[in-house]
């Protein structure tokens, strides 16, 4: 099992990360942080976990009937890629792994194929 620590620091190697980080998905809190830039850990997390809530409370609304359960989520803006990855720990509960990304460094498709690897890891 990958601990938090190493977790994040392999999130971080992903070629142009600028910021990375663990949330709570229940409280919205961030559980671990690591930043090139002077991010408020706290209200960025909440704020994440504000949107991954609204994004799936809307697919559920526009799938009646269906379970809607969000792989991974992007939004890119004119700063960067951002890259949320929910998912279910044995020892944490709900976390997701969020990336801020360099929108000219960045490739998307290792992104999230790096990310996935390493959820993996975290949660086995």
């Amino acid at each position: 099992m990958l601990g938090i620590d190493t977790c994040l620091a392999e999130v971080m190697s992903i070629p142009g990360a600028l910021d990375a980080m663990l949330v709570d998905h229940t409280s919205g809190m961030a559980v671990a942080f690591s930043s090139s830039s002077g991010v408020d850990a706290d209200r960025s997390a909440a704020a994440l976990t504000e949107a991954l809530r609204a994004t799936t409370d809307s697919l559920a609304r526009s799938c009646p009937g269906d379970v809607v359960r969000i792989d991974d989520m992007l939004v890119t803006t004119d700063k960067g890629h951002h890259l949320l990855r929910p998912l279910e720990t044995v020892f944490e509960g709900p976390l997701v792994i969020y990336v801020r990304l360099d929108l000219e460094r960045s490739n998307l498709a290792l992104a999230r194929h790096r990310l996935q690897s390493i959820s993996s890891r975290l949660t086995t």
